[in-house]
């Protein structure tokens, strides 16, 4: 109970509002790279800043609609979100490379609406890449930012996953 607890104050701390308590598992992973390895320069700042191809399994048969969130909890100002996307098919099983999530998409903190890369101004961050599952969609805007996206999947997370990967500018 006490870890539970730890690890739940953690998220909050680092800003990760999203940590669901008993949610079932899921698993997004993609072709690449590797959990904790670095991202591809190609899907960054620095190169095409287009979305890596994503695999996802495990959504539960129940779901209703699957949410893609991505962030960097490393960056100076706290967390800072690269991409939203809400309303994704719940069979969906792969995202193609540049070719979107196929849901409604909100805004980033880059301002701007999509997939914003990873550019860190300094050091080595690390992105987390999370899928969820929802038992109902989201009647949200397209253009929503994170609080709103965070508000309307409270209650309704049924399974979760993530991969990490990281990213430092060359100088």
């Amino acid at each position: 109970m006490k870890r539970t607890r730890s690890l739940v104050l953690i998220a909050v701390v680092l800003g990760c509002s999203i940590v669901v308590e008993g949610a079932g598992q899921m698993k997004i992973t993609s072709p690449a790279f590797a959990e904790g390895a670095n991202i591809p320069v190609k899907f960054t700042c620095d190169g095409s800043d287009t979305s890596p191809p994503l695999k996802i399994d495990g959504a539960p048969a129940e779901a209703k609609t699957l949410v893609l969130i991505i962030d960097d909890p490393d960056a100076p100002s706290g967390l800072f979100t690269l991409w939203l996307v809400w309303n994704i098919d719940p069979k969906t099983q792969s995202l193609a490379e540049a070719n979107g999530a196929g849901g409604v998409e909100g805004k980033n903190d880059f301002g701007k609406t999509g997939y914003g890369g990873p550019c860190p101004p300094s050091g080595t961050h690390r992105y987390y890449f999370r899928i969820f599952a929802l038992d109902e969609q989201l009647s949200l805007k397209p253009g929503a930012r994170r609080k709103e996206i965070d508000a309307a999947m409270k209650g309704h997370v049924s399974a979760q996953g993530e991969l990490m990967g990281r990213y430092a500018r060359k100088k």
